[in-house]
């Protein structure tokens, strides 16, 4: 007769299962003890190193027939510089507030420690800067070689001009970096004061563009005084919701109701920074005080921004002309998004922010050939990138 085999009793699973996961709650446990709080002990990430040469890439607005089109650096489209018989001979200043930040005179040689080298040439903080300045007047003397600069600066900086068709105005007032757009303000408004004086003792007269540093005038500009006969002011625009209006770029109509009309307009938008603006960035207020003015005056002008097309309006007794950022105020987008090329009828490239080794370099590469379509095609493939400086 068979023996009965024992029978085996079973271990429950659950019991079992917590039993080994017990450790390794503890384990976890005292690690997330340990652990640093968030954001605190831990290096801060390093910061992408930005090129220090062009990048070049694909040119945006390919096929498009309203855009450049370029075969590596050969531009397909001969665009920028009007020939000398369709200059349209109107006489303008271009205007831009300028100053340096360091103890040292400005173009003394020295290089500091921080320099970085664009072709053969090494800059450093204050040498950038004016290469920036003396770049800007240099596309103004290819483009429009009948104008001249006028810079607006504080008269305790040491900064000196060595360029024929550009002249220093001094005026007073407080250039510190972070008022310096607030400055801007007054400082046109004291230059327009200053010409309305001058415009009873003169016969024939000037047209004014208030305009950054940093853009590169490619074809004249004369054009929109002609064209626009009754207008006082031009401003740009943009489709972008916050900044819509940029104040890099402003023309002025250089008759004595032209002037007068723009300082009353400046002195609205001082007013409007000064009271709602002050906490801005200091690199907003300004545009977002001009924003503001247009707006109490010419609501309708904002339904008009996403057209892309130039368009008129009354602002405060003022004649305006609106005109596109995408031809008199070019800039390519950084990084990512959208982006279609640049148009055949572009007039003014911005290069804001981190573009500014760009326009050194498309200077340079038009120093070496000559060729400012060529040297667009430069800047379409190169802007996109943020560089060094």
């Amino acid at each position: 007769m068979a023996t009965p085999r024992p029978r085996i009793r079973a271990i429950p699973l659950r019991p079992l299962f917590l039993l080994l996961l017990v450790p390794l709650i503890y384990s976890v446990s005292r690690l997330h003890l340990w652990a640093p709080e968030r954001g605190l002990c831990l290096p801060p990430p390093a910061a992408p190193k930005r090129p220090d040469r062009l990048v070049l890439g694909p040119a945006a607005g390919q096929g498009r027939p309203d855009r450049l089109q370029c075969l590596g650096l050969k531009a397909l489209n001969k665009i920028g510089i009007s020939s000398a018989g369709n200059y349209s001979r109107e006489h303008i200043s271009f205007v831009t507030v300028f100053t340096t930040y360091s103890s040292e005179p400005a173009g003394d040689g020295k290089v500091s420690s921080d320099a970085v080298t664009v072709g053969n040439h090494s800059y450093g903080k204050i040498e950038r800067s004016m290469a920036i300045l003396y770049t800007f007047i240099s596309f103004i003397q290819v483009s429009m070689p009948r104008s001249n600069v006028i810079i607006l600066t504080d008269p305790n900086s040491k900064l000196s001009i060595t360029q024929g068709s550009a002249t220093l105005l001094p005026i007073d007032g407080n250039y510190s970096r972070g008022n310096l757009m607030l400055q801007r303000i007054k400082s046109y408004i004291a230059f327009l004061e200053q010409k309305l004086v001058e415009v009873e003792r003169v016969e024939d007269f000037n047209h004014f563009v208030l305009t950054d540093s940093d853009i590169a005038v490619v074809d004249d500009l004369g054009h929109i005084f002609k064209k626009y006969p009754h207008c006082h002011l031009a401003l740009t625009f943009r489709n972008n919701k916050g900044q819509p209006l940029n104040s890099g770029f402003i023309a002025i109509r250089g008759t004595r109701d032209g002037i007068s009309k723009a300082v009353e307009f400046f002195k609205q938008v001082l007013e409007a920074y000064s009271l709602k603006y002050m906490k801005a960035s200091h690199m907003l207020g300004d545009q977002l005080a001009l924003a503001w003015v247009v707006k109490s005056h010419l609501p309708s002008a904002f339904g008009k921004f996403s057209k892309h097309e130039a368009f008129t309006g009354e602002v405060n007794g003022a004649s305006v002309v609106f005109l596109p950022c995408a031809i008199y105020n070019w800039t390519p987008p950084e990084g990512a998004g959208q982006f279609h090329g640049m148009p055949l009828d572009v007039k003014v490239v911005h290069f804001k922010g981190s573009r500014k080794r760009l326009m050194l370099e498309a200077w340079n590469f038009y120093n070496s050939t000559s060729m400012l379509s060529d040297t667009l095609c430069l800047i379409l493939k190169s802007g996109r990138t943020k560089y060094d400086f």
